[in-house]
């Protein structure tokens, strides 16, 4: 008689993060340029942030624009920066009504000082939301982040505010743009590609990593859910070895 395998039951994580990939080949295909497919791509961040909250995700990190974005074209980058606006005017009714936080994570230091005040007014008005935070890392990369936390601890030891002894994985921790948030779980990438492409390299060292095909514009509920069983079916040690 042969035992039956017992269903995987889907695990929840508190963090999962995605590299929004395929913007650019999902227009093509589609026969149109690539800024329409970022226009999709930008809409279906709202789609996925409102399925992670009634999944039961509590913080949703998404890959929206690198440090490496900028050398794009110029036409497509200019496009980009005019995103934040978009997302303030289309978004902030729907947010509201879910009870979702967004908050930003990324460089001040190169967007214009009009994108740093939507940014910053979207992030007071949500402030005291309750339900998923949905952090945004727009001119974001992990070489840029570890390099301002690794700056500000070096100012601080220098002007003996930190002792080296205390300098911790913890403190480390304490000094990213994600502190407030909870350990990171999962990566998903979509579209096909297998690398993480600067992104949260430090929070991802013991995350699952998940990669689908899918290009992000069609990424939905069902494909989120899909990396969730995946994800439930891993054997995560932490580098231990159970048992």
């Amino acid at each position: 008689m042969f035992n039956k395998k017992k269903p995987i039951e889907m695990q929840i994580p508190n963090h999962i993060a995605i590299i929004l990939d395929g913007n650019g080949r999902w227009a093509k295909k589609r026969g149109m340029p690539r800024t329409f497919g970022h226009q999709a791509g930008i809409q279906n961040i709202r789609t996925i942030a409102i399925a992670a909250q009634e999944i039961g995700i509590k913080a949703l990190s998404v890959y929206a624009f690198s440090t490496e974005n900028w050398n794009r074209p110029k036409e497509e980058v200019e496009y980009l920066m005019t995103l934040p606006s978009e997302f303030e005017k289309k978004f902030h009714d729907d947010f509201l009504k879910h009870d979702i936080k967004v908050q930003f994570s990324g460089r001040r230091t190169h967007l214009s000082a009009e994108n740093l005040a939507i940014l910053d007014r979207i992030t007071r008005d949500s402030l005291e939301r309750k339900g998923l935070v949905l952090n945004v890392c727009f001119d974001y990369g992990s070489y840029a982040e570890l390099t301002e936390a690794v700056t500000a601890i070096a100012k601080d030891v220098k002007e003996d505010r930190l002792e080296l002894a205390n300098i911790t994985p913890a403190e480390i921790t304490s000094r990213l743009y994600t502190k407030d948030l909870p350990p990171l779980d999962l990566i998903i990438r979509t579209s096909g590609e297998q690398r993480l492409s600067n992104f949260m390299l430090w929070q991802g060292a013991y995350a699952e990593l998940y990669f689908c095909e899918t290009y992000w514009p069609d990424f939905n509920k069902k494909d989120l859910e899909k990396a969730l069983m995946d994800y439930s079916a891993r054997d995560r040690r932490f580098g231990a070895v159970k048992g």
